[in-house]
């Protein structure tokens, strides 16, 4: 059997139980011998690198809390399976009145996919930077030249982890460069 009749199914979860759900569907396909049903269960999720107190840390981000995506051929035995998994809610449905869970089309597949697959990419090559201020947001330095001077996010340089802030400097709007790292947002 191919699995070029598999089609891809959104799973309701608890938000939180992905991973979870996840292991008990792959480790039940094997023990009910469901896997050429069943070919692949995805969460999908990017990888995002944060930097927080001046530390760089790298977390896994789901894209859709409270859903997993199952590549399956569906049948009575998938629908037993996946909706009497602990923390499952059910399949996403159309309609309240239907009784089999419509299947993703083929571009919101392609979408998605696309998206995860780009992210490890991405993740691979050094991951994406996130900077938690925005243009405008009111910093403190903490580090550095100008140590204690307050000053407002003029622009945001995500390539570099720099910023461009305005200090006042003996009275006037100074822009000055500093890394992330050397700021905080000012209470």
């Amino acid at each position: 059997m191919s699995t070029e009749d598999h089609k891809w199914y959104v799973v309701r979860c608890f938000s939180g139980h992905e991973k979870k759900v996840r292991e008990f569907l792959a480790q039940e396909t094997v023990e009910m011998g469901l896997e050429e049903k069943i070919s692949e269960i995805l969460i999908p999720t990017e990888t995002v690198v944060e930097i927080r107190g001046g530390k760089k840390r790298t977390r896994e981000k789901n894209f859709f809390p409270g859903y997993i995506l199952v590549n399956a051929l569906y049948d009575d035995s998938v629908n037993n399976l996946i909706s009497n998994a602990p923390s499952v809610i059910g399949f996403l449905k159309t309609d309240k009145d239907s009784k089999r869970p419509a299947p993703l089309r083929q571009d919101e597949v392609d979408r998605i996919l696309g998206h995860v697959n780009h992210n490890k990419e991405v993740a691979a090559t050094g991951g994406h930077i996130e900077i938690p201020y925005r243009v405008g947001d009111i910093i403190k330095v903490i580090d550095g030249p100008f140590k204690d001077f307050d000053g407002t996010v003029e622009e945001i340089y995500p390539d570099k982890l720099k910023l461009r802030v305005l200090v006042s400097i003996f009275g006037r709007k100074t822009p000055v460069e500093v890394d992330v790292n050397q700021v905080e947002a000012d209470a």
